[in-house]
């Protein structure tokens, strides 16, 4: 990671949720079995060097989401589940800046660099890096701490989850953000 030495990066761990332990649901063939792992490792480093935290809820409006609040699939996974006075952002949307204070919890401690990891690396990874990177903070997406599901397309054709994840890092790469490994953060 190359960050400019004044720059303390926030570390954003976006819908790493109960809910997506359901395969199925979510499309099937997910990738990157070791994402939360990768999570977990990355939420050590910057507990161990207190830097900022941001846990991403996604808290669906949809009644028979497994992401609802009344689904026990809405809690955070428990290999990062937030510690006290760890921050909290909850999220109806795909951006975690659309209908939360996000930005403003950001700008408000001088955070201008942001690493994000979770789930899912087409949808609401995607969606917040794009806002991050148009909003001109310094954003780094870690490419083993994401992971998605297979999806279908237009006509019919199945792509599978380790295909969208690829596409979307593809599209985000130097254009919305540095997408980067687990190691590159750890080891820097």
């Amino acid at each position: 990671m190359n960050l400019k030495k004044e720059m303390i990066p926030a570390l954003i761990l976006i819908d790493i949720q109960k809910g997506f332990d359901d395969e199925t649901y979510w499309g099937g063939s997910r990738n990157n079995p070791n994402a939360e792992e990768n999570a977990k490792e990355l939420l050590d480093y910057w507990r161990a060097n207190n830097l900022p935290i941001f846990h991403i809820q996604h808290i669906s409006v949809n009644p028979d989401s497994k992401l609802n609040i009344s689904s026990p699939g809405h809690h955070f996974k428990d290999i990062v589940k937030p510690l006290p006075g760890e921050t909290i952002v909850q999220k109806s949307v795909n951006s975690a800046f659309i209908g939360t204070n996000l930005k403003e919890q950001l700008d408000e401690k001088g955070i201008r660099a942001l690493v994000i990891a979770g789930l899912t690396t087409d949808h609401c990874v995607s969606t917040t890096t794009r806002m991050a990177g148009n909003f001109g903070y310094e954003t780094f997406v870690v490419a083993d701490a994401t992971a998605t599901f297979g999806k279908s397309g237009i006509n019919g054709q199945h792509y599978d989850g380790e295909t969208m994840h690829q596409t979307a890092l593809a599209q985000l790469n130097k254009e919305f953000a540095t997408v980067i490994h687990t190691h590159q953060i750890i080891n820097s």
